[in-house]
Parts: C-alpha cells; structure tokens; sequence
C-alpha cells in the first residue's frame, strides 16, 4: 500500500479551500464573541463516560476509542463537542446565572454521518445555558441563520420540530419504554408500515395520533392540524404554540421554512424544540441544534440548555473559494535595513510577502507571486511580474 495515501472519508484540505475555511471560522467566531459567547477549548481526547454523558447511545457507536496508559481507563476521540461544552459549563464555570460559549475544532467520526461527508469535521457552534424561556431558543436559531450567511450559504430552508410532541403522546398513552424505543425508531425512519404494525396495540386514540406525525411535515397547515387531531395535553399544545412564535420571528431569515412534528433526530437527549438548516446542493443539513436541558445532570447540574453546530469544511464545499491571494516577491539582500523596513510595512498593512532564498532566484512561478519589490533611484518600489 501507498504510504501516501489516507483512510477513507479522511482528506486534507489544500491551501485555498484552507484560507476560505479558516476565514469563514474567524468571521463566525467574532460574531459570536460580539454576541456575549465565550470561546473554550475542550481537548480532542478525554474518558469515554465524560463524552457519552446525556448524549444518547448513538455517540458510543462514532466515538474512536483508546486505552490510557496512564490509568488503564478507556479514553475516546471527541465526536461532539457539545458534552464537553456542558462539562465545563456544569463543573468547572459552575455559574448560577446564564452563561453563553462557542468553540470550533476537529471532531472525529468513526463512520461518515453521509456518504459525502468526512470522518473529520471541523465543528464550530455555540450554547446557551441557565435560561429556560422561549427567548434563549430564539437567540440561538437566530445565531445559526446568521452564521450560515456570514459563511456564504444563501436561500435557506429550516425545519423546525419539538420533541415533546412525541414525549407527549407517549406518556399520555402510557407507553412503556421498550415501546417507546421501536415506536422511535419507525417514526426516525418514516417507515409507517412498521408505525402501524408497533401501533395495533395502543387504544384508537393513541394510534390515530401517533401514524399522524409522519404526515405532519409542511407549512403552518400542519400546526393546523396538529392542533386539530392530537390529543389536547397542555404540554403539546405548547409546544405547538412556541413552534408558531419562533417561525414567526425567523421567516424573514429563510428562504423557506417547514414543520416536522416526527422529527426525533437526538431524541435521547433534546428535551425540547428542534432545528435543521438546509442548503440548496447539499442533502445534508448544514446545520443542527435544539433544546437538551438534562446533558448537564451527569456533570452534577441538570441546566436548561440549548444550542446549534455546523461543519466548516461541508459549508466550505457549497461556497467556491476565492483564488489563493498572490504575493510580492522579495529579493534576498543580508543586512538592507531599508529592504527589511519596506517589507514589515507591507506585511502590517496585510500583504503576502515572500523572501526570495539563495540559489532560488528564478523560481518565481511556484510562489504565487505578482509583483516584485525593486530597487529605483535608490527606493525599493513595487513593480509587476
């Protein structure tokens, strides 16, 4: 086998596409900043029971694992960085009050989540602890609108859902567990046939509501709907009127927008409404988040919590990069002092500058340079190649 070549879904990121992605990170993190979110920086490794905590059984399945030298204790290769967020935010801020963070790094997959996605996603986002109320939800999905535009990606379709719809029908049927989980299952893979044959057991009205919520996708008619079909538990109709607040507020940001009422993507631990953006060439969401109040418990403080993430290198791939910005070649002069001052003013004023090395003179082509500083009437001045 080429030593060269890298495992599967693993690639590099070549100098273009990695100035478009790095400024595109550094553009979305002082908007953050500016926003009151304070940036962290959780490690890459950790102990798999702190990574796993209130993030549901599927994390355990996409973590890389490892064992410790030091201790003997198995470590894994974070896969979210949204545990971690919370970890810090329950255990070593320890606030009472509401506190907000972002953080961007490399996350690692041990399968792709898409056949055109990578096992190494470059994961940026932010969360939102200590504040219960529609409002934090709205800042949050707002957050996410806005850094999508600001990394390039226009006409935006959002979905929005609320788990406690579902939570909802299941506890007011009182379904049991083991139920709970296939019915779960079927509704995450729309497969009604298997809805209906997990529903025959339940009473008539339990099993209208619940083979409804595949056909509850679409625009306001499907709160319609809803109000009118399901059961009137006061903890759905809330959340089918905070579903109406928030797409009220959030239109202006979309292209388009669209209910789904069996959306359950993070059921084990979203505790509340859901989100999904969409971009025109993409199948995948570009970017997810939602309400997940209990991450927190397994780090000693169970606080209301919502947030949202996305992937710079898939965003990266929908945007085309601007070419790789050319430079201003140099001359090698030892001991110019007028040559060394002309070049660290231009490099302040943020140009690429690029020294010539001995023995190189003629090797202009490879540097990516279009201009050249040139000694006239005793002045170093720019000059085009």
């Amino acid at each position: 086998m080429r030593n060269w070549l890298l495992p599967e879904y693993i690639e590099d990121i070549l100098p273009a596409e990695a100035l478009a992605i790095e400024a595109k990170r550094r553009r979305i993190m002082d908007w953050l900043l500016v926003h009151g979110y304070q940036l962290v920086g959780p490690p890459l490794l950790e102990y798999v029971e702190s990574l796993l905590s209130g993030s549901g059984g599927d994390s355990n399945l996409r973590i890389f694992k490892v064992v410790d030298q030091l201790s003997g204790r198995m470590m894994g290769l974070r896969a979210d960085m949204t545990p971690q967020a919370a970890r810090i935010d329950a255990h070593l801020l320890n606030r009472n009050g509401v506190t907000r963070l972002c953080y961007a790094g490399s996350v690692l997959h041990t399968v792709p989540s898409g056949l055109t996605r990578t096992r190494e996603p470059l994961q940026i986002g932010a969360e939102l602890y200590g504040h219960a109320g529609l409002e934090s939800d709205l800042e949050i999905q707002q957050l996410m609108l806005q850094s999508l535009a600001i990394a390039g990606i226009e006409r935006i379709h959002l979905d929005l859902g609320h788990v406690t719809v579902f939570r909802g029908l299941v506890k007011g049927a009182g379904i049991p567990g083991g139920l709970e989980t296939e019915l779960f299952g079927a509704l995450q893979a729309k497969d009604v046939s298997v809805l209906r044959d997990l529903c025959a057991g339940l009473d008539k009205n339990a099993r209208q509501a619940l083979m409804l919520l595949p056909e509850l996708y679409g625009d306001r008619q499907v709160l319609t709907r809803a109000r009118k079909f399901l059961p009137d538990y006061p903890e759905i109709q809330t959340a089918l009127d905070e579903l109406e607040t928030v797409a009220a507020e959030l239109e202006p940001l979309v292209d388009t927008l669209a209910f789904d009422l069996a959306d359950l993507r993070g059921y084990q631990y979203h505790s509340g409404m859901v989100f999904a953006a969409y971009a025109k060439g993409c199948p995948n969401a570009v970017a997810l988040g939602g309400r997940y109040d209990e991450i927190g418990k397994a780090f000693g403080r169970a606080r209301p919590a919502t947030g949202f993430s996305m992937d710079l290198r898939e965003l990266s791939g929908l945007v085309k990069p601007d070419p790789y910005p050319k430079g201003i070649l140099a001359p090698y002069k030892k001991n110019d002092r007028a040559l060394e001052k002309e070049i660290e003013q231009l490099r302040n004023e943020g140009q690429i500058v690029v020294m010539e090395l001995p023995g190189h003179e003629r090797d202009q082509d490879p540097l990516d340079c279009d201009r050249q500083l040139v000694m006239h009437q005793g002045c170093w001045k720019l000059e085009k190649i």
